[in-house]
């Protein structure tokens, strides 16, 4: 069985970073899809980022392409998400994912961890 557990939130000034992890245990991955989603109060989940684990390929969603960035350690089953020019609109819990394959989709995925939260002020 998949565990997933995030970290690295924060208070961030808007232009800021952050980086994301999510170490994963339980299982091979190499057939799995790993994504980043994030939920806003009072809005729904939404696909922030994507990657599959054996054709190493990423996806992302618009309004997150350029600043933020993917990236996955093998060796420590553990993905990223590098989050740069941060801005007040990316504030909101974030959740690591896993599933078989890389889906905007929030109910394609079997796995969640806890959430990390992010804040970012103006």
């Amino acid at each position: 069985q998949v565990r997933l557990a995030e970290s690295g939130g924060g208070v961030v000034q808007a232009g800021g970073s952050l980086r994301l992890s999510c170490v994963a245990s339980g299982r091979s991955f190499d057939s799995l899809g790993m994504a980043w989603f994030r939920q806003a109060p009072g809005k729904e989940r939404e696909f922030v980022a994507g990657l599959s684990w054996s054709a190493d390929r990423t996806y992302y969603a618009d309004s997150v392409k350029g600043r933020f960035s993917m990236s996955k350690d093998t060796a420590k089953d553990t993905v990223y998400l590098q989050m740069n020019n941060l801005k007040p609109e990316d504030t909101a819990v974030y959740y690591c994912a896993s599933g078989r394959g890389v889906w905007a989709q929030a109910g394609r995925y079997d796995r969640w961890g806890q959430g990390t939260r992010v804040t970012v002020t103006s």
